[in-house]
């Protein structure tokens, strides 16, 4: 069966072109900054917003017209993977994400949600020896199910916390068995509603002992993915411990883990911490911690993850020019961790919205191109700290000077002189290179 029907492999047509089933700016093979668009990009399509998500929210019922749905719901767990495979090529898009629930109906027992996952990853593994489509990150989903209320590797009970390993060794060995490059862990209820009946160190504790214990078996299996962790404030706990990307590194030092993990970061997330995505993005560069991002945004008007399809190219601008000034991102990428609109709800949406996210983020690259090129925020960087480049400045940076001589130099000064750094022009330059 062929279940986008309408659609076929979408192209390169340029920015004249009037098709909307074509790329008007990514063009996978162009060389750009010394590498293939493909190369610098790494883009991932997420499961469950593409195949599971179904148009409700808290006001209303699903909208959106699916036609892989069957009465057996292992049935339409097998009709998703053939679907999600002829969307992905139909894209040209080379990795994919996946939490467990998201590809298989857990049962009624947890031997028969593995039974479920043996069958249905078997049928994935096919599809990817077939395509050469490759496994990004997978997860395990704890923070779904009602045994998850007070959190997985931060709860209360100890049976929870067994039920929570058992979905991440089996996620480990899933990752190994089809090839995937990176572990994620997204805490989504790893948090306390109060501190009145909450042993905040005792949670962090235990949460440290969980990722500690998934690297070990990792190495048991011998199969060590890059492992990663996905901060997120506010949602759905009060009190998120994974609060953004300052925070995690805080956690992932203190417990002696930086060695293993870095972060996986979502721009709505960002958002939703009070932070720009260049800020977390630049926060998690600045502490070689930067593994991995999801790609969406927010609506600021909003007060939660709408996790909308990136389109402001400023935004995914600046973003991109933190990857690029990490080197990249591989093995990680960017995952299009995005919902079509309510409104969008018939099946070449999901088409239309990658289309958009996918030239979004490739306009940011032809961007941030132009701006080395130019070495615009270099030179910025430059005049702005270049009294540390001479005399005293230099004499500090090189650790050559204490609180007494500093003192006296500052009195031997008689004024210290100042230079606008004119941002307004500055903001209004950088319109100028954005594609």
């Amino acid at each position: 069966m062929t279940y986008f029907e309408n659609v076929e492999k979408i192209k390169y047509e340029g920015t004249t072109t009037e098709n909307p089933f074509a790329f008007r700016h990514y063009n996978a093979e162009e060389v750009v900054l010394g590498k293939p668009m493909k190369d610098h990009l790494r883009f991932a399509a997420a499961y469950w917003h593409t195949m599971t998500q179904d148009g409700s929210d808290p006001f209303g019922s699903a909208v959106n017209t699916r036609n892989w749905f069957d009465e057996d719901p292992m049935q339409t767990a097998k009709n998703r993977v053939d679907a999600f495979f002829e969307f992905m090529e139909k894209m040209g898009i080379e990795y994919f994400c996946f939490h467990d629930v998201d590809v298989a109906p857990e049962g009624e027992s947890l031997q028969e949600f593995y039974d479920n996952l043996d069958v249905i990853t078997d049928l994935i593994k096919e599809k990817m020896d077939q395509t050469g489509i490759k496994l990004l990150w997978n997860t395990a989903n704890m923070f779904s199910h009602p045994r998850y209320n007070n959190g997985a590797a931060s709860t209360n009970n100890a049976d929870v916390f067994a039920f929570a390993a058992a979905q991440v060794k089996k996620g480990l060995d899933i990752s190994k068995k089809l090839g995937g490059e990176n572990y994620v862990f997204w805490g989504g209820r790893e948090g306390y509603e109060t501190l009145l009946n909450t042993d905040m160190k005792f949670e962090q504790d235990n949460i440290a002992r969980f990722f500690k214990m998934a690297v070990k078996y990792g190495e048991k299996i011998g199969h060590k993915p890059q492992f990663l962790l996905e901060p997120k404030p506010k949602e759905p706990s009060k009190h998120q411990y994974d609060f953004d990307a300052a925070t995690t590194i805080a956690f992932l030092k203190h417990y002696d883990l930086e060695g293993d993990f870095k972060l996986n970061l979502e721009a709505n997330h960002a958002t939703l911490a009070g932070h720009t995505f260049e800020h977390e993005l630049s926060v998690a560069r600045s502490y070689d911690a930067l593994g991995s991002i999801d790609a969406n945004q927010g609506d600021l008007l909003l007060g939660w993850d709408t996790d909308e399809f990136p389109t402001d190219v400023y935004a995914a601008t600046l973003a991109m020019l933190e990857v690029v000034r990490n080197g990249g991102l591989a093995p990680g990428g960017i995952n299009f961790d995005s919902k079509v609109r309510r409104s969008s709800f018939e099946m070449d949406d999901l088409i239309l919205a990658h289309i958009a996210g996918m030239d979004t983020y490739a306009r940011a690259l032809k961007s941030v191109e132009k701006l080395m090129n130019d070495k615009f925020f270099d030179k910025l960087i430059d005049e702005r700290y270049e009294t540390f480049k001479s005399g005293i400045g230099q004499s500090i940076v090189e650790d050559k000077e204490d609180l007494e001589s500093l003192t006296e130099h500052a009195l031997s000064l008689d004024t210290v002189e100042l230079k606008s750094s004119h941002i307004e022009l500055v903001k209004s330059k950088l319109n100028d290179y954005l594609v």
